[in-house]
């Protein structure tokens, strides 16, 4: 099998020169030579150090798999995965033992804006968690936000999960609905209940300790779904999308309406995208997508029949579907216009416990819950297999960190 030759070499060639740091003085305790954003055990590399982080639901078994070397790690056993969420270095674990299992995959990066610092170090298990299913799991440099669907929200102190030790720095609590709590801003976004209800109505404004500072006019009827990405923070609602920015420590929430022409249309429902990119990929029903370009405000709605998984690579790249079928699909996320297939899994894999799709910068990674196989998929070359990685188990849940 191929490897990702230009990471490995970037990788050895950076690990064998000497590494300077970026300009802000560093922590007492490091070292004058360590990079901003360095943590004590890591090396630096000039490029994204991919990893993922797999869990097998029948045995337990959690494994790291690092992109460049095709090394796998064992890294702890959660009996009964139900769920596997991520934040970009940690993995967020729910077994049937009602807590939330933390596993460092080892890879991380640092964007500070105008460059990205890419680091990796052991993959180890952390801590535990109590809640049962997280809804979702967020963090910036100081707070990591698992949300929970009783209304809870915990917050993390992201400095000491880094060094290896969970310990909590708030909470927020609210009347119970299928709540998410975002760190942004320097403040965290959560959902607003509405009472008595499910979903939520708006989005408020809290302090890193929890305490509500403010509230984001624009309302948002049955939030449902978020998505982080350098415009903001999308949430999804009954009537569109409302896109919360922030600008010198102020707050202000914009609607995305859906098209005139969606009519009795499904709405989006589980926002997916790449990391840092600004087009979002979401299922409309079980048989189309919506694609939303947060620059531009616009929403496609795209037929693609029965769908599993979706997810979007970015502006100006395809809109990645996985059929029940089995087969990926690419369409462009502009038009709606399909531009490429190819059989990938078995239809019996995208049942009960559909596999995801995970993409970064080049590629996209689609796992075989049935089997421990991830496919590695090159997308702009009319879906190219580049590559099959052998996991061991079964893939039943994956994520891809580092990115």
């Amino acid at each position: 099998m191929s490897l990702k030759t230009g990471w490995a070499a970037a990788f050895l060639a950076v690990t064998a020169a000497t590494m300077t740091a970026c300009g802000s003085e560093p922590p007492p305790d490091v070292p004058a030579e360590a990079p901003h954003g360095y943590i004590e055990g890591a090396e630096e590399a000039a490029e994204a150090q991919s990893r993922l982080i797999v869990a097998d639901d029948v045995s337990g078994a959690v494994r790291v798999v690092d992109l460049i070397t095709e090394e796998v790690h064992d890294v702890g056993r959660v009996d009964g995965v139900r769920t596997l969420t991520g934040d970009g270095r940690f993995g967020y674990l729910a077994g049937r033992d009602g807590a939330v299992h933390v596993i460092d995959s080892g890879a991380w990066m640092v964007d500070h804006g105008d460059h990205v610092h890419y680091y990796r170090a052991k993959a180890r298990e952390v801590g535990v968690v109590p809640g049962e299913r997280p809804l979702g799991a967020y963090s910036d440099p100081a707070v990591s936000a698992l949300s929970f669907p009783d209304g809870t929200a915990i917050l993390l102190d992201r400095t000491l999960l880094d060094k290896g030790s969970v310990a909590e720095l708030g909470r927020i609590v609210r009347e119970p609905h299928a709540g998410i709590a975002v760190p942004y801003g320097k403040h965290i976004l959560a959902s607003v209940a509405d009472t008595g209800k499910p979903l939520a109505r708006g989005v408020r404004v809290h302090d890193r300790q929890g305490r509500p500072v403010a509230e984001i006019d624009q309302p948002c009827p049955e939030l449902q779904d978020q998505a982080v990405t350098r415009r903001g923070v999308v949430f999804g609602c009954a009537d569109g999308a409302l896109l919360v920015s922030e600008k010198d420590g102020v707050f202000t929430g914009e609607k995305i309406p859906y098209p005139q022409e969606a009519g009795t249309r499904e709405r989006a429902t589980g926002f997916s995208h790449r990391p840092g990119g600004t087009t979002l990929a979401a299922k409309a029903g079980d048989d189309a997508v919506w694609s939303l370009d947060v620059g531009r405000h616009a929403w496609r709605y795209i037929e693609t029949g029965p769908v599993a998984a979706v997810n979007a690579v970015g502006e100006g790249g395809p809109l990645l579907v996985l059929t029940r079928d089995g087969k990926l699909r690419s369409f462009d996320s502009a038009t709606g216009k399909e531009q490429a297939q190819i059989p990938l899994l078995p239809p019996e894999a995208t049942g009960a416990a559909a596999p995801s799709i995970q993409v970064d910068t080049t590629r996209a990674y689609v796992n075989n819950p049935l089997s421990g196989e991830v496919h590695e998929i090159d997308y702009n070359d009319n879906l190219r297999r580049a590559r099959t990685l052998k996991v061991g188990g079964k893939a039943g849940h994956i994520i891809e960190t580092g990115r």
